[in-house]
């Protein structure tokens, strides 16, 4: 089955909102992200398994708020106690996933085609985050994510890159074409550009 894009139906190519006379990192760039492998990883509250043992594509599950793991390929996301958001380029990491975490002692979610994934790039892209959401993103750092509602949509924020800022959001694919618009329309003061 081949991937059909959670926004093929709104993301058009072009410049949109103010962006005359904008260059660089002051017009926002967004873009979908596809073909990435999102897996779910929740610790059953029975267990006696210590995370720090389990490793996957050489990083360690730590539970710690914010915190996100990272290598080239692969980043994982702490999402709540004993729970991650795995988040791969490398879609065949699921049958190691699948070997390091037992089914005894953790609950496996492939999530890859049920959410809506968008990159914003740019020196406003946390201001456009701020604009629908209550989180205070001046306290979010490299490589930190949070979990939190964009126009009362829920959605995740992973923090790529400070400078300048890239922030990745996860969505419900259901609710993806409305964060799309909120988003975009949050854009259009800073001016942007659909990759």
């Amino acid at each position: 089955m081949s991937l059909i894009s959670a926004l093929a139906n709104v993301h058009h190519q072009g410049q949109f909102g103010d962006f005359e006379d904008k260059k660089g990192d002051d017009l926002l760039k967004i873009s979908e992200k596809k073909n990435l492998l999102i897996v779910q990883i929740v610790q059953f509250k029975n267990s006696n398994i210590l995370i720090e043992s389990i490793d996957i594509d050489g990083l360690k599950l730590k539970d710690s708020p914010l915190n996100v793991a990272f290598n080239e390929n692969t980043r994982i996301l702490w999402n709540g106690p004993k729970n991650w958001l795995l988040v791969s380029s490398k879609k065949d990491l699921i049958k190691s996933i699948y070997l390091t975490c037992k089914e005894t002692d953790f609950a496996i979610t492939d999530l890859s085609h049920s959410r809506a994934v968008i990159d914003i790039e740019g020196n406003y892209a946390l201001e456009v985050l701020k604009k629908g959401s209550p989180f205070n993103f001046n306290a979010l750092k490299k490589n930190n994510s949070i979990n939190s509602l964009y126009n009362n949509i829920a959605f995740t924020v992973d923090l790529l890159n400070d400078k300048p800022f890239k922030v990745r959001i996860f969505a419900l694919r259901s609710f993806g074409e409305s964060l799309y618009h909120t988003i975009t329309d949050a854009s259009l003061e800073f001016g942007y550009k659909n990759k």
